[in-house]
């Protein structure tokens, strides 16, 4: 088969442009990393502004040895005290808000050869949100 690319758009998963938004974690995902530690999986939904109800990007917290300095962080910018013991259900962080940081990943896939690129947030891309969370967006 052959097959011209030429003019073939390239993927992308952006639905809005690099930048920190006030988001609110949605449909959370329970996974397993590849080491068998829990995996939290989220939907982060822009909250306010011109991009309001519009997913952000996806983004998650593992529950492992070296993931636990980020799982702090994120766990105290959404609001939840972390200074000690703390038991917690995935399904609190659903609703919950913080101020984001989106960039731009960018991936090629080794076996197709096709690029896309995908909103990321970085390693410590939280902080506190300036608003009430408990204030649901809307669509």
């Amino acid at each position: 088969m052959r097959m011209d690319f030429t003019n073939v758009e390239d993927v992308s998963y952006v639905s809005v442009p690099e930048g920190t938004y006030i988001c609110q974690l949605a449909d959370l995902r329970e996974r397993n990393t590849r080491d068998g530690s829990p995996r939290w999986s989220y939907r982060l939904v822009v909250k306010e502004g011109e991009y309001a109800g519009r997913t952000a990007a996806w983004d998650s917290v593992a529950w492992s040895e070296r993931g636990m300095g980020r799982v702090k962080h994120v766990l105290s910018k959404l609001g939840f005290d972390v200074s000690g013991v703390i038991e917690i259900d995935p399904d609190e962080l659903v609703g919950k808000c913080a101020s984001v940081k989106i960039e731009f990943e960018e991936h090629l896939d080794p076996i197709s050869g096709i690029r896309s690129v995908r909103p990321s947030v970085p390693f410590m891309g939280y902080e506190e949100a300036d608003q009430d969370s408990s204030v649901p967006w809307e669509a």
